[in-house]
């Protein structure tokens, strides 16, 4: 019996070691979120340990020397899954027939930038790269938009690939959920595990509310609402919020350099969960499409809500009850969107 077992899974392991390479494309991949991004996608920890990874590495011109020294670090960590690796900084290359798309790179705000000035700078980026992917990736493609403003950064690029169901593209809410989840496990004295289905609503910026009035807290192996397990009404109402909206700045601060190694730890999740699904009555947070949602929130936006994933589908949750408080909190940040799309899509079409 235990011949056969072994048998069928050298099998399994042979059919798996031959699968097709997926396509994955990662920009601004020069940089300091990509350089902690990059070998957890390589290793295998997002598409799967029998995935072969082909990476696309795409950045801008002057970058392209140090793109080769972060070549050279992949191919010198002898990985088995990373059949190749291609840099680039021309977008036909860097999105042919991708399966997956990270748009890590973006327009930083400089000193003495007006908020039109950036939005300006990422309207053309995003607008090109949605194009790229329009004519040259796979309609099947998943594309997650990291590089800021990322919500209205992905709305963009959606706008700009129409070939592509909206539904495809997403950015990045997810560090704001760990961090959310974090706070509340280092507050319960619990592991980050034992914390489930906080919330992120909104944008990826300091009006985003982070919600836990439907988190629940596993304590001794006994789970209860997050408010139950804190008993800090107060806090979660006050510093548990802006902490989580200020950490991105926070960070700075102390660092003198953006998060990258969270950022990219969320990206990993945020990839994970778009390709194996969510756990079985959990949702996170992402980044979607908003039309069609049930919380009032106006349609033409990319805005975080809390979704279950299946199939590499996503599906908001719907039916849960919002106070007043709260709503006052997701009406602010849909505001914020708001104005920023149509800033945005006045410079599109210009």
């Amino acid at each position: 019996m235990l011949t056969l077992l072994t048998s069928m899974y050298l099998v399994v392991r042979a059919v798996s070691s031959r699968a097709e390479p997926i396509r994955v494309v990662v920009t601004g991949a020069a940089g300091q979120i990509a350089y902690s991004l990059l070998y957890s996608i390589a290793k295998g920890d997002v598409f799967g340990t029998d995935q072969p990874i082909i990476l696309m590495l795409l950045d801008i011109p002057p970058m392209l020397p140090v793109l080769e020294g972060v070549v050279m670090e992949l191919q010198d960590c002898a990985l088995p899954l990373l059949r190749d690796v291609i840099p680039t900084d021309k977008v036909d290359v860097g999105f042919k027939d991708v399966d997956a798309a990270i748009l890590v790179g973006s327009m930083p705000r400089k000193e003495g930038m007006e908020r039109k000035d950036l939005l300006k700078a990422n309207v053309a980026i995003f607008k090109t790269q949605g194009a790229a992917l329009d004519q040259h990736a796979k309609k099947t493609v998943r594309v997650l938009v990291v590089g800021n403003p990322a919500n209205t950064n992905c709305l963009i690029a959606s706008k700009s690939a129409p070939s592509i169901p909206k539904e495809n593209f997403s950015c990045l809410t997810r560090l704001d959920h760990n961090r959310a989840s974090s706070q509340v496990a280092m507050r319960c004295s619990v592991s980050s595990d034992n914390v489930k289905n906080v919330i992120i609503w909104g944008n990826h910026s300091s009006t985003q509310y982070p919600d836990v009035h439907h988190a629940k807290v596993n304590v001794n192996g006994s789970e209860m609402s997050a408010y139950d397990a804190v008993k800090n009404e107060a806090w979660l109402r006050g510093d548990f919020i802006s902490t989580v909206q200020q950490r991105g700045a926070a960070v700075i601060k102390a660092r003198k350099l953006s998060s990258a190694m969270s950022a990219a730890k969320a990206i990993c999740d945020h990839m994970r969960d778009i390709w194996f699904g969510t756990k079985e009555g959990e949702f996170i947070s992402m980044g979607v499409y908003a039309k069609g949602n049930s919380y009032g929130i106006p349609e033409d936006l990319i805005y975080s809500f809390p979704v279950q994933i299946k199939n590499k589908t996503w599906k908001m949750v719907g039916g849960l009850s919002i106070n007043d408080f709260s709503r006052a909190k997701m009406d602010a940040t849909a505001a914020e969107l708001v104005e920023e799309r149509d800033t945005a899509l006045e410079l599109l079409s210009q």
